[in-house]
């Protein structure tokens, strides 16, 4: 790996469990810099600790929440003085299924974070990732590729797919690049019941990290995974 390698950035959203918290542990150990954020700070701050105070910050916010957001880049800008890359990660579902029995109280929750969050976390950061060439990375799901009877939860992940692909297209005026990483399900604390032989959430964090170290000319637009068993 480089030098100019280690000195990279990558914020993350959502870091503080799952898929977040093993892209944070997997792209620490390839020797990027962390601005990590999400909501419960006793998490994050078990995070950073293990990674390290030099190689991560940690600053609780809530994604759907443009202000608290804002925070998190400056704090980070504040610490390492530059942001190249961004996992817009933090996302959330509901408990109650379907449209006509559905819950529209979950559904105003699930999207000031699955879209509204995902528009804060580009907004704020596209003027920084355009100075460093940067890297927009984004959780879809196969959830945002394929139709769910009633699912306003995979309506909110069709809309991270649909985004991603116009968002591509704007950050390559700066040679910027933009990918969606798609899993089916994944075995995280996102569902009550433990699924082990879904996809881990390594799967996803490796993922994140083959787009990110593609070479600058390849801009990664999706990795779709899905889990190889039957069950």
């Amino acid at each position: 790996m480089s030098a100019e390698q280690n000195e990279k950035v990558l914020m993350i959203t959502g870091a503080s469990s799952g898929i977040g918290k093993t892209t944070a542990l997997t792209a620490a150990r390839e020797g990027f810099k962390l601005i990590l954020t999400a909501r419960r700070k006793e998490l994050l701050d078990e995070l950073v600790a293990e990674i390290g105070s030099e190689q991560a910050l940690g600053v609780a916010a809530d994604a759907g929440d443009y202000k608290s957001l804002e925070q998190v880049v400056v704090k980070g800008l504040e610490k390492f003085g530059r942001l190249d890359a961004v996992f817009a990660n933090a996302g959330t579902g509901v408990q109650t299924p379907g449209t006509e029995k559905g819950d529209a109280s979950e559904w105003k929750t699930m999207i000031d974070v699955n879209i509204n969050g995902l528009l804060y976390t580009a907004r704020l950061t596209l003027p920084h990732l355009r100075k460093t060439t940067g890297h927009f990375l984004l959780t879809g799901s196969a959830a945002g590729r394929n139709t769910i009877k009633g699912s306003v939860y995979g309506a909110t992940k069709w809309f991270v797919h649909g985004f991603a692909q116009n968002l591509a297209e704007e950050m390559k005026e700066w040679d910027g690049r933009c990918t969606t990483i798609a899993p089916g399900m994944v075995n995280t604390p996102f569902f009550d019941e433990p699924k082990p032989d879904k996809l881990d959430p390594q799967d996803v964090a490796d993922a994140v990290l083959y787009a990110l170290n593609a070479h600058p000319r390849n801009c990664v637009r999706e990795v779709y995974l899905m889990p190889a068993y039957r069950n």
